[in-house]
């Protein structure tokens, strides 16, 4: 077969080294176009470099087409993958230590909370000129698959918004469900799910081992396991309150209600610093800065290091290269996408973007009837829907109001803010992200204005009540395996150590 697949923010090593030993893996994909696309032309160099390494080193002929144009790159391309972090690790920062002046201690901070709505501001502005030059220049049919962060709200507006037909990547829901095996002792190929919600709040509303029930047995199992209560505390207790386990980690999930975080105090009770993941202050950022500097600083012996071997049991559990597998040979595949409900969970808003299970063949992507999910799970997840909604139109059309009360409505701020405070936080993150929000022009001035002439709230100085240091890249030459696993992988937080 030959078609040709483009990647947006190639210069992400994680995401892009394993998508393409993915898809290289198929026998049938070993003469497709490759084209690499990234704004930074020395990490689209070294990930260049290092991925046709492995592809030589693998006996394919494959030629990676890397270039800064990314017009030139999406140029009759067939699929898209898009991994692009708009702004960096830069504007990343701002996401997080903006808020902690305010009291929001966040986790991530890529999906929602007062960080994750600021990331779908840039990264949406961006989609939709990345959404025009596909319409322009890539093949008719072309299919984007999203793996960038906020999920939702990139997926929203690139389907509502940018005319491009496109489905959104997590591997959040893989996640869960091994640790259901685990609870459980059963391997993960034995444990039947049914999965559905939001990214990041989906929920494992059946369980099935041999076709009999296990939903309700799921608590039980969870407060028995070793690990889990140490490192799973707030999953646990949703799980407790909700009757359904939730896909997200305990950090992430933590961020995206209002009970888990709005005390300083509090916070600790609730997570285990043995993993960022599971609940550390700005976990997401700090490993992802120790990524970055370790990668530039060791590349040399990257490239030393033997090549990825592009063989099936290789594979990651990414859904990517199986989606595009199944539409091109027809082999059934099933996973769980994100894409527009339009009645799949009838219980939540048919314009909102969904995860739930799908299933790919050569007809398509294809998503059966859910129907209503349980009452409590359903708003959950009804209160992060009209935070995502709200912050899709304010990043459309560069409405600072409709910011302003997406940042009410969340959660999280709105558990730790009063409404002056989320006001004048919003006024700080507009002026220090301005330069990746241009639809933001006029409200970045007024913003400026206020801050340099209004007398402002006092903020706090405050770090965060969970909050590690970067390792150096001497700490990191320590344990070499562990920082090329950090820098390298896509998911950086498979091991979950018992304890702190």
């Amino acid at each position: 077969m030959s078609f040709k697949i483009a990647f947006i923010g190639a210069g992400s090593i994680g995401f892009t080294r394993s998508l393409l030993r993915d898809l290289l893996a198929v026998s049938e994909f070993q003469q497709i176009e490759v084209a690499f696309t990234d704004i930074n032309a020395s990490n689209l160099d070294m990930v260049t470099q290092l991925c046709q390494r492995d592809i030589n080193d693998n006996g394919l002929s494959i030629k990676i087409q890397a270039t800064t144009d990314r017009k030139a790159a999406l140029e009759g391309a067939k699929y898209i993958f898009n991994v692009v972090r708009i702004g960096g690790l830069e504007a990343f920062k701002t996401d997080i230590e903006i808020p902690l002046k305010y009291g929001v201690d966040q986790c991530v901070g890529d999906t929602l909370s007062a960080g994750g709505i600021m990331y779908g501001q840039r990264g949406i502005a961006e989609m939709l000129a990345i959404c025009k030059d596909i319409r322009e220049v890539a093949a008719e049919d072309c299919l984007l698959l999203n793996y960038a962060n906020p999920m939702a709200m990139l997926t929203w507006a690139c389907n509502q918004y940018g005319g491009v037909k496109t489905i959104g990547l997590c591997h959040g829901v893989q996640h869960g469900h091994q640790q259901l095996a685990d609870v459980f002792n059963l391997k993960k190929e034995e444990v039947d799910i049914v999965c559905a919600g939001i990214n990041h709040q989906t929920w494992y509303i059946q369980v099935k081992h041999d076709g009999i029930d296990l939903t309700d047995k799921v608590l039980e199992a969870f407060e028995k396991h070793p690990e889990f209560p140490i490192t799973e505390k707030v999953r646990i207790d949703m799980l407790k309150r909700f009757g359904y386990y939730s896909t997200e980690s305990n950090g992430h999930l933590s961020e995206y209600v209002p009970w888990y975080r709005k005390n300083r105090e509090d916070i600790l009770n609730w997570i285990d610093l043995g993993v960022w993941i599971n609940g550390e202050t700005g976990g997401y950022l700090r490993v992802c800065t120790e990524g970055r500097n370790w990668f530039e600083i060791d590349f040399p012996n990257w490239m030393k290091d033997p090549a990825l071997e592009y063989k099936q049991e290789n594979r990651s559990e990414e859904h990517g290269s199986y989606i595009i597998e199944g539409l091109e040979t027809g082999r059934v595949y099933r996973g769980h996408f994100n894409v527009i409900n339009n009645g799949v969970i009838a219980n939540l808003p048919n314009d909102a973007i969904i995860e739930a299970p799908g299933y790919v063949d050569r007809n398509g992507i294809n998503m059966p009837f859910v129907g209503d999910l349980p009452l409590g799970c359903a708003a959950v997840c009804n209160v992060s829907i009209s935070v995502q909604r709200l912050a899709v139109e304010a990043a459309v059309h560069g409405d600072d109001k409709l910011l302003r009360q997406a940042m009410m409505m969340d959660p999280l701020v709105g558990a730790v803010c009063n409404p002056n405070e989320i006001w004048q936080m919003v006024d700080e993150m507009l002026v220090a992200q301005s330069q990746w929000l241009p639809q933001y022009e006029q409200a970045v001035k007024e913003a400026a204005y206020r801050l340099d002439n209004h007398t402002l709230l006092p903020t706090q100085d405050y770090k965060g009540a969970a909050r590690l240091q970067v390792k150096t890249v001497e700490e990191m030459s320590l344990d070499r395996d562990e920082a090329n696993k950090n820098a390298g992988e896509a998911d950086k937080a498979k091991v979950r150590p018992a304890s702190n």
